[in-house]
């Protein structure tokens, strides 16, 4: 027995869920466009990858991705519920629309309040092709100043990081329009009490740019018992940061020698993503 995407989940004898091991659904390869399989792949690619680096929250956050053109109708890929990140495979991925309904047949059923920070920025940015949403660095989240120049992973995205307070779960329609201008034109955003966000014109940048937020909050929260700061003004230091190279996350540069060596690390670690 199987679930309506969009519905409620079909009601198993022990487990309370039906909910399938995506290694025993059949592939979708051949049956989707190349475009959208290569999508597919490179988005349950990033999935294992957040788990691996220890950033998933189980079920409870959402990474997805814009899909090819359909005749002008939006659509997206996004995590069924109930599947892990380290066990997400291409094949297993939702296509859902801008309100985060179903499109097409699938044993698994999404959770549409989910994809409402999403859908904000999807909608409101033409180029975040891909969007993540993490819970781990709640702590950065909740203090007073944000983000600060304590480290050089904090030079380099400081400068590009927006910020949305807290106004509950994120089930509320109303909120996106005020998380889109909060966001602005920004790469990354830290949710209040709640998160992180980050936005790319690919997987690749979108996971490099929350790579270094993550290491700059990780940073700042093992600092703040002896806090030393830069001898040169921070926002100096920053600035200086940027004209000696820039991010690693910058379009040519991270996608193409960061992504690779990253999915060399899936590969030998959690292979299967890619079926």
């Amino acid at each position: 027995m199987s679930a309506e995407i969009h519905g409620s989940p079909t009601l198993g004898p022990t487990t309370g869920f039906d909910i399938p091991d995506p290694l025993s659904l059949p592939t979708l390869k051949g049956k989707v466009s190349d475009e959208e399989w290569r999508l597919r792949c490179e988005l349950a690619a990033t999935y294992r990858l957040t788990a691996l680096y220890g950033w998933d929250d189980m079920i409870f956050t959402h990474i997805s991705v814009r899909c090819p053109d359909e005749g002008g109708k939006e659509r997206f890929l996004i995590n069924p519920y109930g599947v892990f990140f380290d066990e997400m495979t291409a094949s297993s991925l939702l296509k859902i629309d801008v309100d985060g309904m179903g499109v097409g047949e699938t044993p698994y059923f999404s959770n549409p309040a989910g994809f409402t920070i999403h859908s904000a920025l999807h909608m409101a940015r033409e180029d975040a092709h891909a969007v993540i949403h993490l819970h781990t660095r709640v702590a950065v989240s909740a203090q007073q100043d944000g983000l600060k120049r304590l480290s050089q992973f904090a030079m380099v995205v400081h400068d590009d990081v927006a910020y949305h307070d807290y106004e509950g779960i994120a089930t509320d329609l109303d909120e996106r329009e005020r998380l889109v201008a909060d966001m602005g034109a920004s790469g990354l955003l830290i949710l209040r009490n709640h998160g992180t966000l980050t936005v790319g014109p690919n997987c690749a940048i979108a996971f490099l740019r929350m790579y270094f937020l993550e290491q700059a909050c990780r940073a700042q929260i093992l600092a703040q018992s002896d806090i030393k700061a830069p001898r040169e003004e921070p926002a100096a230091m920053s600035a200086r940061v940027q004209q000696q190279g820039g991010p690693a996350f910058a379009p040519g540069l991270g996608d193409n020698l960061a992504w690779p060596g990253l999915l060399r690390k899936l590969n030998r670690e959690n292979p299967g993503y890619d079926v």
